[in-house]
């Protein structure tokens, strides 16, 4: 059972904007302020521009395979089943903590109110969150724009009012620590931003995701990190450096200085805001992780099964709110450590999986975003993230090694023997190896894909080219060879002999040529029988001599058609001519490894339909 399209442009940006804007923000500044000093807000700016690495190979990919799982999805198919198990496993569980982080934020603003064990009021919070999720996405989404949006006013107000009461000393000591301090609470930080893989994990449920998924994750990064900085700055400015070391609550204090009770009150109101949308992108965002490896049979089938009547995959969801109540009992700056170790991982494994499929060049590899400046963008990443994995802590390392090792043995003895999945990885070897290593499985995959991505209904011409017959020759033949092949090929399917095919091709050959370029042709007769049309698909790397003006056509586009169906020609060779006019047509015609793959060239082109 398929999820439903129901998230548009300002669904994405609000679940990655809320899903970041939180404990990163509320809580975080005052533990981050202990390992750097003033330049904190530093650290934030550098962090999203790491985060941007990511997010743009996230994008590429996301628009490429708008799949449930995001990063699980891309990983499994570039790197294989067994590091795809390990990833998604390791996204689920630094979502979930994220999440679970921002529980303990709603829990210990609530306390402030109200007098009851915060564990309690977290745990309580979590259960309305996953009943909230199994209504339905666009419920828990309708229910996320309405909290972004007042979170974003609230801190509209707070930088506005607070630049008037920064203070310049409380920058004097910029970094005590050193200047590579500022580059490791970088990576402490990090998890600030992990709300941009919630918003690639529900891909799957967004309404044209070639547009609304790069738009909204880009728009939502560069508003957060604006907030982020910006905030910080404030805070840091106005409230005193031993009292922000030792603050849970920063932003409020911080408030209290230049606004009294109810400045306090009010950003105490912001962040329960905050934490809300982060805990509530969090449920939906990781529910989807164990969904997309039971789809592939890494997980047993009960994780994906989806709710006929919300179409939400219900015990996902619970598992995943059931996973966030036990993690509350971890101790808050291992919970972020640790997220943040997972969430650099998870950035790392997507840039590599782009430079794979990138490389292994795969015909419907079509994303409709493509990340800029590859692959500096991705080095510089790559480098960056493991910079910050060697400086973030040996504690962290230690039980993400464990989680990795976990990860494994769980693919090793359950989906190892279930799973099959063909991979990206494969097909670089085999084009630098020129080995046979591939079945084009996921050159099929990606193609049925691209179909629900653009919503493409078939039309008959998608049909004509389906039950075509495509031939790839390779020697080097001439023009009356080639009739005589076309016509032996032909005539078996419309039961006619192959001499009247052969005489019929060169009559219409003598009347005009019908190259239409140097590199394409469309030979094309008329027979009397009534409501036939029938085409065939030719690649002749080694050229084929048609005329003076066409010297080596390699695509050779046939088609035998009745007078009645005189209507139907004039669209083939419109359609035709919209592909073939595609800027990288002859590229992809010639690079094409199969059969399979030149019939997909032209069913994927782009054209009127």
């Amino acid at each position: 059972m398929q999820l439903k399209k129901e998230l548009n442009l300002l669904d994405v940006f609000c679940i990655a904007t809320g899903a970041m804007i939180s404990s990163g923000l509320f809580i975080l500044p005052g533990i981050a302020y202990g390992k750097t000093g003033a330049s904190i807000f530093v650290s934030y700016l550098l962090a999203g521009f790491l985060a941007i690495t990511g997010m743009l190979s996230q994008i590429e990919l996301g628009t490429a395979m708008p799949k449930a799982g995001g990063t699980y999805f891309f990983v499994t198919r570039t790197m294989g089943s067994a590091v795809g198990t390990i990833n998604g496993l390791l996204t689920w569980l630094s979502i979930s903590l994220k999440s679970a982080f921002a529980l303990v934020g709603i829990a210990t603003f609530t306390n402030l109110v109200v007098d009851v064990n915060i564990k309690l009021i977290a745990i309580f919070i979590c259960i309305l969150f996953v009943l909230l999720n199994l209504f339905g996405v666009k419920e828990a989404s309708k229910f996320q724009i309405i909290l972004v949006f007042l979170l974003i006013g609230v801190l509209i107000v707070y930088i506005f009012y607070g630049i008037f009461f920064v203070k310049v000393k409380n920058f004097e000591n910029f970094s005590p620590y050193g200047v590579l301090s500022i580059f490791s609470t970088a990576g402490f930080v990090f998890v600030a931003y992990g709300g941009l893989l919630d918003a690639v994990s529900i891909a799957e449920e967004v309404k044209n995701p070639s547009k609304n998924i790069p738009y909204g994750m880009i728009l939502g990064l560069i508003v957060t990190i604006l907030f982020y900085v910006a905030a910080v700055f404030i805070t840091v400015g106005v409230l005193d450096g031993k009292k922000l070391a030792l603050s849970l609550m920063p932003i409020s204090d911080a408030a209290f200085v230049f606004m009294g009770n109810f400045g306090r009150i009010f950003l105490g109101l912001a962040a329960i805001f905050a934490f809300v949308t982060t805990a509530n992108a969090g449920v939906m965002a990781a529910s989807r992780y164990p969904m997309a490896l039971s789809r592939d049979k890494l997980l047993p089938s009960l994780f994906g099964r989806i709710s006929v009547k919300f179409k939400t995959p219900y015990f996902a969801i619970i598992l995943t709110g059931f996973f966030m109540i036990l993690v509350l009992l971890l101790d808050l700056e291992v919970l972020v450590k640790t997220a943040s170790t997972v969430l650099i991982v998870s950035n790392m494994l997507s840039i590599i999986s782009l430079i794979i499929i990138r490389e292994a060049k795969l015909q419907n590899y079509k994303p409709s975003f493509k990340s800029p400046f590859y692959p500096f963008i991705q080095i510089i990443g790559i480098l960056s993230f493991l910079y910050l994995l060697i400086n973030i802590g040996f504690q962290s390392l230690i039980i993400t090694t464990f989680l990795f090792l976990t990860g494994f043995l769980i693919f090793f003895f359950y989906g190892r023997k279930k799973n099959e999945k063909e991979f990206a990885f494969l097909h670089l070897i085999e084009r630098i190896t020129s080995k046979v290593l591939t079945n084009h499985s996921l050159e099929k995959e990606l193609k049925e894909i691209i179909i629900e991505r653009d919503e493409i209904k078939k039309d008959r011409f998608d049909s004509v080219i389906e039950e075509s017959l495509v031939l790839d020759i390779e020697k080097k033949i001439d023009l009356k060879e080639l009739f005589n092949i076309i016509s032996q090929k032909m005539s078996l399917i419309l039961n006619i002999e192959s001499k009247k095919l052969i005489n019929l091709l060169e009559k219409r050959e003598k009347e005009s040529s019908t190259a239409i370029t140097n590199f394409i042709a469309i030979p094309h007769i008329v027979i009397p029988q009534k409501h036939i049309f029938k085409a065939m698909l030719v690649r002749c790397k080694n050229g084929i001599y048609f005329s003076e003006e066409a010297k080596d056509v390699k695509a050779i586009f046939v088609f035998v058609g009745s007078k009645t169906e005189r209507n139907f020609h004039l669209k083939y060779l419109a359609a035709i001519s919209q592909v073939c006019q595609e800027e990288d047509f002859e590229k992809k015609w010639i690079d094409g490894k199969t059969t399979e793959v030149l019939r997909d060239i032209v069913l994927l082109g782009k054209r009127r339909r």
